[in-house]
């Protein structure tokens, strides 16, 4: 089933055609937004969501107090890479050492210009912010604040995350949310939930390298499903798998896919939750880049299809306002009681004031002035890299073209092995995470994950280096 189309895509498109046909040049100003408002019929915010999308995506730039020109330097469109074909059968998952090798080694050398680790922007992170509602709740609290607050963790904060629940489609309680320590710890809990050693589960294929380390210390066999980078997941590869084969679980990410950047159409996302619910299987879905997107409106959640309980939704703060406060949550579903028991015999509580700290910045003002800044700011950065990846990159690479958050994933000319290309970017004293990572079965060495977060003009020279590097590797 095609993707679903929003209005203010179909009105970046026209302008894409308009621009390549000339009718727009090099430099020249767009129409500002009330304009174009009242010329097309639409609300000036869908134009303002057409033209961040047209930003991300390398077409125009916004000049400050003067508004939106086309590039002179336009898009170089590089094609999406196809949708994934991996192995069929279940296969066990052996990560640790390749992850030791490369993810740990690279943290021994603080001058790495780090274009890999799926981090945000220290620099847009709301440390600050967080830091002073610590102050604050921190004296309103007193002594409380250095005590536990059991599980299921803060009301005040699982009142929030139900209220942004209503946004992605999600009606639920407060009392339906559990808070974790981060997001990975909300997957762990959920997987132990329903699964014991020697289980398998059903997995979006590439797949972010942290879940499957999970995976692999709990034991658990994986059946890798065939994900592209604007459908996502493959829901006739999925039923085959669940219908062949014993799969007790089923984990994807649903909106800006890590690494892909896919974010699964909503008519898809609604076949999942019947899916799940047919098949009598929990389906643990992992939305923890859902706040960062481009366009107009937040996308829905899977979890905002479930009826029955089946789907068991796991999110953080740690993409979107700072990773290292470590505070996540879970929406169980009909599992709640046992990850609820499961939280409470692994780690007792989260960490209680910076719970109330977020919970108090998530109900000021400053909250969604803080969300709309930091959207645009990765659309930006997202921009520039894609923009740069498609002037440096030889032109046989693809790259994905994601709506959110800050990862891309690139396919390499199939002469080029990842793991080299590490090592030699490791040298030059960049750091990219080769393909490897994101797969049980080595399904993706000609690929490479690059983080935009942290992009810069600065960082162009970086990309430049990594495009000499692979058109060196790509002609030996």
């Amino acid at each position: 089933m095609p993707p679903e189309i929003f209005l203010y895509e179909r009105l970046a498109d026209d302008f894409i055609a308009a621009i390549e046909s000339g009718t727009y040049g090099p430099g020249e100003k767009l129409p500002s937004l009330r304009a174009l408002s009242s010329q097309q019929g639409v609300s000036v915010s869908t134009v303002m969501q057409a033209y961040y999308l047209l930003e991300a995506r390398g077409w125009i730039e916004a000049r400050d107090r003067s508004g939106f020109y086309v590039r002179h330097q336009l898009p170089n469109v590089l094609p999406e890479p196809e949708i994934s074909t991996p192995l069929a059968d279940p296969s066990h998952v052996s990560m640790r050492d390749l992850v030791e090798r490369i993810v740990h080694a690279d943290w021994q050398y603080p001058d790495l210009v780090r274009m890999g680790a799926a981090h945000p922007n220290p620099e847009l992170a709301a440390t600050a912010q967080i830091n002073h509602f610590i102050k604050k709740v921190a004296g309103e609290m007193g002594e409380k604040s250095g005590m536990y607050d059991y599980v299921p963790g803060a009301a005040s904060l699982r009142v929030q995350i139900a209220r942004r629940g209503l946004l992605s489609g999600c009606s639920f309680s407060p009392d339906d949310v559990i808070i974790t320590n981060g997001c990975s710890e909300a997957i762990n809990l959920c997987l132990r939930a329903v699964c014991k050693p020697g289980d398998t589960v059903a997995i979006e294929s590439p797949m972010s390298f942290d879940a499957l380390l999970c995976l692999d210390v709990l034991g658990l066999k994986v059946i890798e499903i065939p994900t592209g980078p604007q459908e996502g997941i493959s829901l006739e590869a999925l039923e085959r798998s669940l219908v062949s084969n014993r799969v007790q679980a089923v984990l994807v990410i649903s909106n800006f896919n890590n690494p892909l950047g896919s974010c699964i159409p909503v008519d898809n996302k609604r076949a999942l939750a019947d899916l799940a619910a047919r098949h009598q299987v929990p389906l643990i879905e992992n939305d923890i880049f859902g706040e960062l997107y481009f366009g107009d409106q937040r996308p829905e959640v899977i979890k905002a299809f479930d009826q029955e309980g089946w789907v068991m939704l796991c999110s953080s703060f740690s993409k979107t306002l700072s990773p290292g406060y470590r505070v996540g949550w879970v929406v169980p579903g009909r599992f709640q009681e046992m990850v609820e028991w499961l939280k409470y015999t692994t780690s007792l509580a989260s960490p209680t004031l910076n719970e109330f700290a977020i919970a108090a910045f998530s109900a000021s003002s400053r909250y969604q002035t803080y969300m709309r800044k930091t959207r645009r700011a990765y659309a930006r950065r997202v921009a520039g890299m894609s923009q740069a990846v498609r002037r440096y990159f030889p032109e046989d690479c693809k790259l994905t073209r994601p709506a959110g958050g800050f990862i891309l994933w690139v396919e390499l000319p199939e002469q080029v092995d990842s793991l080299r290309l590490y090592r030699l970017a490791l040298q030059a004293g960049v750091a990219i995470a080769p393909g490897y990572l994101f797969s049980a079965t080595d399904q993706y060495r000609n690929f490479i994950r690059l983080n935009a977060a942290n992009w810069s003009p600065d960082s162009e020279k970086h990309i430049q280096q990594l495009g000499i590097l692979i058109e060196k590797e790509r002609v030996k």
